[in-house]
């Protein structure tokens, strides 16, 4: 009975926009969902260690150095991964007690968690629920801390009384605003579209999106702090760089 019940969750049949069908092992499926969770709330983590740093290099400058130690960064940094090794370990356990047809057919170009739960014939309530603790609970507590921390980082730049430095306090966080603003405007509209219609096309390209455009930005809008980048952009575009 049991290689049975193995046996009906062998296969998956993943399909992208353009309806090219690729067979994954569900063994794959799984690992598959494991490390994206595992990616994407670290990366969310990682965003609300930053929106602190930001805090404590503004708001208290004279004190950053002692705060911020080494061994303080690498506890935060190693907290925010095991946070989200153990979210992403916690739903993949739960999606093994999920029983799925013979060949299931999966309307997307990776194994996004939502989607497989909605394809699973056994009840998904629990799982449901984890997904939107999980979310509710991790990710409403990181945007919570990064919306607390630019609220005391806004107030203590309406203190300064100079131009200039309430210019060079705001540009030290444009790099990370502008990022903060793609990730959760991104994440925001993957599951929007995805709630909102059942088109696999519309689902990938939010998704596609979210996964590939958004970490290729990253890096250059890092570089936009450096001296070397603003000259050149500058010197291409005419247009000025914070």
């Amino acid at each position: 009975m049991r290689e049975k019940q193995y046996e009906k969750r062998a296969r998956y049949k993943s399909q992208g926009a353009e309806g090219v069908g690729a067979v994954i092992t569900y063994s794959g499926c799984i690992t598959q969902m494991f490390f994206f969770l595992l990616f994407a709330g670290s990366d969310n983590f990682l965003l609300a260690v930053m929106a602190y740093d930001r805090f404590v290099a503004i708001c208290h400058p004279l004190h950053y150095m002692v705060i911020m130690k080494p061994t303080y960064c690498g506890l935060l940094v190693l907290v925010s991964w095991m946070m989200s090794t153990v979210n992403s370990l916690l739903q993949s356990l739960m999606m093994l007690w999920l029983s799925f047809c013979i060949q299931v057919e999966i309307s997307h170009f990776f194994c996004e968690i939502n989607l497989v739960v909605r394809l699973a014939c056994s009840d998904t309530f629990l799982n449901d629920m984890l997904i939107c603790f999980a979310a509710g609970l991790l990710g409403g507590a990181s945007l919570a801390g990064i919306l607390y921390s630019y609220s005391k980082i806004v107030s203590s730049i309406r203190g300064i009384s100079s131009a200039k430095g309430k210019y060079k306090a705001f540009s030290t966080c444009v790099s990370h605003l502008s990022i903060v603003s793609l990730f959760y405007c991104m994440s925001l509209g993957v599951y929007l579209s995805s709630a909102a219609t059942q088109s696999s096309h519309s689902s990938a390209v939010a998704s596609v999106m979210y996964m590939v455009v958004t970490p290729m930005l990253n890096p250059f809008i890092y570089s936009l702090r450096n001296k070397d980048i603003k000259v050149a952009l500058k010197r291409i575009a005419g247009v000025p760089v914070m």
